[in-house]
Parts: C-alpha cells; structure tokens; sequence
C-alpha cells in the first residue's frame, strides 16, 4: 500500500489505485463507444477544468469515434467544502448546434453540474449529456440524469487523479481520502 500523502494542513491516506480507475475508465468508454458508434456528427467533449483534465485525456484516448474537445473552467469549492456557488470562465471552443457530453471529476451535490447543463444549453448545445469520473450518489440532490459514470464512491473529500485540495494533488494517479482520524 502506498503511504499517506500531506497537503497543506490536511493529511490523505490511499483510496483507489491507478489501475482501478483506468479500469472503470475502460469499462466507460465501452458504453460511451456503444452509444456513439456510427455518429455522423462529432460530439465535444466538454471538459471541465481544471478537476476533470487527467480524466478527459484518459476517456479520450480511449473513444474510437470521431469527436472534438472544448474545455471551461468552474469553481464551487474552497478547501474541502463546496461553497455552493458556481464560478465560470468562457469557453475554450464552439458548442452551438453541437451535441455535447460534459465531462466531469466528481459530482457530489449536482449544484455544479445543474449550472452547467443550464450554461451549455443556453450556450446552443444541440443535445447535453453528462459523464463523470466519480458520483457520490448519497450527496445528490438534483434531477440532472448522469448518463455515464466510472465510480460511485462515499461522501469522503478526495484528492488525486485530478482532483485537488487547495489546488495540491491533482498530480497524483491514485486517489486519496481525507484521513479523519488526524
């Protein structure tokens, strides 16, 4: 087992190995290649910066239909706790009259996935679609429908693979839980 890694003030103990997600990433993308085989327009993948940049990358590697990448930057957490408010940046590329699947790291309350969808449409999007890399589903509160998941996990403050605290740990390839017992 990997040791326990210091961010900041907080201390994460390992949660879910590399290849653990990579797995579930596989199995994701087979759904997502089902769903899209044959597409005659490209779907863009939206990518929601900066959390779901290391997802993204691994889930597009892994599509083998044609497909185009726009990415937007949002806020709504500061240290480990939501803060209720989506903050937002423009868009890196066109999505209007395209059909888009917004790719996340984690989705927890579905605040930041509601404003998103609400921003995607009202920006012209043909069709929105949601994937995430984790779902908390005992956090959900929202009638949003999550059309791809790779993992659902507890309602723990996670770090890696992406995901930060405090914009330290994204650089990590497993994922860490916040150490409670600290």
């Amino acid at each position: 087992m990997k040791p326990a890694i210091k961010l900041h003030d907080k201390t994460f103990v390992p949660s879910i190995p590399y290849e653990r997600v990579c797995a579930a990433i596989d199995t994701l993308a087979d759904k997502i290649n089902t769903d899209y085989c044959g597409c005659t327009r490209p779907p863009v993948l939206l990518c929601i910066l900066n959390g779901s940049i290391m997802f993204t990358a691994e889930l597009m590697k892994r599509l083998n239909f044609n497909c185009e990448l726009a990415c937007l930057k949002v806020s709504s957490y500061e240290g480990t706790k939501s803060t209720g408010e989506v903050k937002r940046m423009d868009f890196t590329g066109n999505i209007k009259g395209k059909d888009v699947i917004i790719v996340e790291d984690i989705i927890d309350s579905g605040n930041t996935i509601e404003a998103l969808t609400k921003i995607v449409k009202d920006e012209g999007a043909t069709s929105v679609k949601v994937c995430t890399m984790l779902f908390k589903p005992a956090c959900y509160k929202k009638n949003i429908k999550i059309d791809y998941s790779a993992l659902s996990i507890p309602d723990d403050f996670i770090v890696g693979f992406g995901l930060d605290y405090n914009e330290l740990g994204r650089n990590y390839m497993d994922i860490y839980v916040l150490d409670k017992t600290k």
